[in-house]
């Protein structure tokens, strides 16, 4: 079944972000490997897509996984969780409809 992961970050979470960001990013890259991942990415403080200092306020994850279980603990391995760049992670089933 596929699982929203949406994450808050902390406050002026960039540095933490950027400390850790290729770790995280090698973790969805496991995923796509895998055919798991529908989109990933994350939520610009401001309306562009290069926020610069700005930086983000979270990120959303669409990914198949076997169970809500599994979906959470894989969450909560993420780089982004340990190092403190999340506030708040919420993982929700997802139906998609479309595409």
């Amino acid at each position: 079944m596929l699982y929203a992961i949406i994450a808050t970050d902390v406050a002026n979470s960039l540095e933490k972000r950027l400390g850790v960001r290729p770790a995280h990013v090698e973790r969805l890259k496991q995923l796509q490997a895998e055919g798991r991942i529908v989109l990933a990415g994350p939520h610009p403080a401001v309306d562009s897509n290069d926020p610069g200092d700005a930086g983000f306020t979270g990120s959303l994850i669409v990914a198949e996984f076997a169970s809500l279980a599994d979906a959470q603990a894989w969450a909560q391995a993420d780089p982004y969780v340990a190092a403190g760049v999340y506030a708040d992670v919420v993982i929700k089933p997802f139906k998609q409809v479309l595409p």
